[in-house]
């Protein structure tokens, strides 16, 4: 579903030249969780804007989604693929202040044309424990309850690739595991393809399959689960 090919992109910081990615080859398979694991500055949010492809592009190497490059698409394919193929869960700051939790997540499937949006979000958002949530406001949910109404906001669309860039950063470890299991589930289940920015070991314990970044470089690539095994494979990188 998502492949990158040697995707590198550099910053010119006066006469010097600064390697954010250097060499990044990778790919994600429908209905696979990967964990893309590394510090603070390491790339991956980089790689992320990257996948997006809104205000960035690589210095080069290629990033195909279902079997189209990215940088080749005109504005009304690349608009259609950030809506339609495309998932991105972030921070619950991306919610709409005062709005329901139904119309909240259903923003996309608005911009979609799409009849009776808030009808068709609503089983995903039961799915996600939210059932009894349906009309109250985005401020009256707890934290944990705002990161899972932005899960649902980000596959409300039916995408097949989602991007994940520390959606759990905000939460405490129980709600973390309630999310990333959700995630992980869901990703499964709707045969999503799923990469999970983190710099958590815990959080990337969750995914199918871990591959280390580390100064703009793949370091390593494993299958993981989500026992201990996993956690000691990425202890083993530092």
């Amino acid at each position: 579903m998502l492949e990158l090919a040697d995707v590198a992109m550099h910053h010119k910081l006066g006469q010097v030249t600064v390697p954010a990615l250097d060499g990044v080859t990778l790919s994600v398979r429908s209905g696979e969780f990967v964990a893309l694991y590394g510090p603070s500055g390491s790339g991956k949010t980089t790689l992320l804007k990257l996948i997006v492809g809104l205000t960035i592009k690589p210095t080069s190497g290629t990033i195909s989604v279902d079997g189209r490059d990215i940088a080749t698409m005109g504005r009304k394919a690349a608009d259609e693929y950030r809506l339609r193929t495309l998932g991105i869960i972030g921070q619950p700051e991306v919610l709409q202040p005062g709005a329901r939790a139904i119309r909240a997540a259903s923003i996309r499937l608005r911009l979609s044309d799409r009849r009776h949006a808030e009808r068709i979000v609503a089983p995903l958002l039961v799915r996600l424990g939210l059932g009894d949530r349906l009309r109250h406001r985005v401020e009256q949910l707890s934290m944990g309850e705002r990161q899972r109404l932005v899960i649902a906001l980000a596959l409300s669309t039916g995408p097949r690739l989602v991007l994940a860039d520390e959606p759990t950063g905000n939460l405490d470890s129980e709600n973390s595991r309630l999310v990333l299991g959700l995630l992980r589930d869901l990703c499964h289940e709707r045969n999503v393809a799923l990469l999970l920015a983190t710099h958590d070991p815990e959080a990337a314990g969750f995914a199918d399959k871990i591959v280390e970044l580390r100064d703009g470089r793949l370091l390593y690539h494993g299958e993981a689960d989500t026992g201990s095994a996993a956690l000691a494979d990425i202890g083993t990188l530092r």
